[in-house]
């Protein structure tokens, strides 16, 4: 599933070709994805310009000029294709939508949007933009990684009296918003943190490592437009490529990566999700 640093990349490459530009009609190919689709969302849809494309967690946001908001989560595979019109070319025919092609919106500016989902597990909806907060999918999600509001002193008070493992207390999206599985093993080998060690048992002083160490691992992977494995690309249709720099990730048996270390990259199974480490950078102390 595309985590934080994929849905940015999109909104980034989405942005220009949205922002300001009205929705000229939008084709709604299915009732539903993952859940049904809001009732009438086509019509509510066309016509309404799109004021802003922003993200919350791994959610994109299109703000829109009629007081609501279009709200899209990729799902496992979903992916936001962009197509423009020749120029100088007057007579011009789209090609026939794909199987999985389920929603298209064709913008004023002649750009072509298409959401294209094989598995469908994505989801959209419409909510008011006044109380986007109460919606279901946002309504209990933590602060952005990369917002003030996600400081050590934060992390310091979810971590107090926790006896989760700090992994599953971080893909917790109560704790903080957008972080999936990659990015938290990641994050967890900068600092030198076990994945099963106890939340309660770290330090303030490991905390703000660790919040310091989430920013920059999110930081990196935005510049290198996200990891593609699997379904993920970019909105461009180019694949991102901080999967190359993984360090820990999806690299059980390899050398570890870290200067003068000479351990092997070991994976476990926490709450039925791989975890990846070095047993000799992040000691057990569990």
């Amino acid at each position: 599933m595309p985590e934080l640093p994929e849905v940015e990349t999109v909104r980034r490459g989405l942005a220009p070709l949205m922002e300001g530009q009205r929705i000229v009609s939008a084709d709604i190919r299915r009732p539903d994805l993952r859940w049904p689709f809001p009732d009438r969302m086509g019509d509510r849809l066309a016509g309404a310009r799109i004021d802003r494309l922003g993200r919350r967690s791994k959610y994109l946001l299109a703000d829109l000029d009629t007081g609501e908001t279009l709200i899209v989560h990729l799902g496992m595979s979903g992916r936001m294709l962009i197509a423009e019109r020749p120029v100088g070319v007057f007579h011009f025919t789209w090609p026939p939508a794909e199987k999985h092609d389920h929603v298209v919106l064709d913008m004023e500016n002649g750009a072509r949007v298409t959401f294209n989902d094989a598995r469908r597990f994505g989801a959209m909806d419409l909510w008011p933009s006044a109380s986007l907060e109460t919606n279901r999918m946002l309504a209990h999600l933590g602060p952005e990684p990369l917002g003030n509001g996600f400081n050590a002193d934060w992390l310091v008070a979810r971590l107090e009296g926790r006896r989760s493992p700090i992994k599953a207390v971080l893909l917790d999206q109560k704790t903080v918003a957008g972080l999936g599985n990659i990015y938290v093993c990641e994050a967890l080998w900068r600092v030198g943190i076990h994945p099963g060690r106890l939340a309660r048992d770290l330090s303030p002083e490991e905390a703000e490592a660790l919040t310091r160490a989430i920013r920059l691992v999110l930081e990196e992977a935005i510049e290198a437009g996200g990891s593609s494995l699997r379904d993920y690309r970019q909105a461009d249709g180019e694949l991102g490529y901080f999967q190359h720099s993984f360090a820990v990730y999806g690299r059980a048996g390899e050398p570890c990566r870290k200067p003068g270390c000479s351990g092997t990259v070991a994976r476990i199974v926490q709450s039925g999700r791989s975890s990846f480490y070095c047993p000799d950078c992040q000691p057990t102390r569990i």
